[in-house]
């Protein structure tokens, strides 16, 4: 069945979407296919979705936007997309969480949801941002004007999990 978009919103995170939103990332984790990325580390990344608390909590510290449409059929909004970025005086301008749904990748979702969020990064006279981008996100990045500075990893469950440390200036 195809579903017929009938609208496309990029919103700032409403709580009533966190549940959605623990579910969405870790489907957009298990969906990955590289070479890079054991079953093990994907297990590592996301054991399981994680409570709406969580997310909600992780969303609320930091700047967050979501992606949602609205099918023709049915008239429903559900979240196929979100993005957050860092806003303490620490962390300000890093990109924390960065996930669109497989069935909606390579449609240009990202690119409208991270320029929401870059929008408002330059309104606060943010000088830059900073992301660690995954083997399948780094290209986007780069698309998007980031630059890669060195090789990053974070250690999971006894998994260790490679990225790239990338900026851009704003």
């Amino acid at each position: 069945m195809v579903t017929i978009v009938r609208q496309v919103e990029i919103l700032p995170y409403q709580p009533k979407y966190a549940q959605e939103i623990s579910e969405l990332f870790h489907l957009c984790v298990h969906q990955i296919k590289h070479e890079r990325y054991s079953q093990a580390q994907l297990n590592a990344w996301s054991q399981a979705p994680r409570s709406a608390k969580h997310w909600h909590l992780r969303l609320s510290r930091s700047q967050a936007w979501i992606i949602l449409v609205t099918s023709a059929e049915s008239l429903s909004k559900i979240c196929v997309g979100f993005i957050n970025v860092e806003s303490d005086y620490y962390h300000r301008g890093y990109i924390d969480s960065f996930y669109i749904h497989p069935d909606w990748q390579h449609q240009g979702l990202g690119g409208r949801v991270y320029s929401a969020l870059e929008q408002w990064a330059k309104g606060q006279g943010y000088a830059s941002l900073s992301v660690d981008a995954s083997y399948l996100s780094k290209g986007l990045f780069t698309k998007l004007g980031f630059i890669q500075i060195q090789r990053s990893y974070q250690q999971k469950l006894g998994q260790v999990l490679s990225s790239f440390y990338m900026t851009k200036k704003l």
